[in-house]
């Protein structure tokens, strides 16, 4: 079912845009980030020499405020830019598994026929050794060896053809293990950061609930 959805021309078309359109993503969230680092040493700054020199409260809270928000544009800037890096690298790693996995299920495929081919070879080969043992004059046992030795060097051609076959699906099958263990240990710290993301956001609407009180 996913194959045919990602089969869509729709994607083949997006694809040519995706990775300037990635770029164009980071390089506007680094820009945020790096001015929301520039807006909170600001308001730090402000903060303190306001806070020393003993202003008026409405001042000192207008810049207490102003330090807040420049404080969550940081935090949401910063855990956008890192989610949209790992959202990045877990959608390369369904690709390789998605290629991987199309390449186990062809040298399956194969390795069946290939086997297949082995076992038709050896029967005619045994079935020729049945009829022929016994029978026919000098001429026709000549004929028979030199079928059988034919014989032989398919049933050994295929049976090399059939091991190369075998080793390449042992290594897709290793390969397709070890993406499928990346994927899950990327999954496993999206999860640990979503989670503490929504710490995070609950502590700040906390922050923002008392000031506003």
């Amino acid at each position: 079912r996913w194959q045919k959805i990602f089969m869509f021309p729709l994607w083949s078309k997006m694809a040519v845009f995706w990775n300037k359109m990635f770029l164009t993503i980071i390089v506007l969230l680094i820009v945020l980030f790096l001015d929301a680092v520039r807006e909170v040493r600001k308001y730090s700054s402000v903060h303190v020499n306001e806070k020393a020199a003993n202003v008026n409260s409405s001042a000192f809270d207008h810049i207490q405020m102003k330090l807040f928000r420049s404080q969550r544009n940081l935090y949401l800037s910063g855990f956008s830019l890192f989610l949209w890096l790992v959202l990045r690298r877990t959608v390369t790693l369904l690709t390789q598994l998605a290629k991987e996995m199309a390449s186990h299920s062809a040298l399956e495929t194969q390795v069946n026929d290939a086997t297949e081919a082995a076992k038709k070879y050896m029967a005619e080969n045994r079935r020729l050794q049945e009829a022929l043992s016994g029978k026919g004059d000098g001429k026709k046992k000549e004929s028979t060896d030199a079928t059988e030795e034919k014989l032989k060097e398919e049933v050994e051609h295929l049976k090399a053809e059939l091991q190369k076959t075998s080793h390449a699906f042992n290594k897709a099958k290793t390969e397709v293990a070890t993406v499928k263990k990346q994927s899950e240990g990327i999954r496993r710290e999206y999860d640990h950061l979503m989670k503490e993301f929504e710490q995070l956001q609950q502590s700040l609407n906390k922050a923002e609930d008392k000031k506003d009180l």
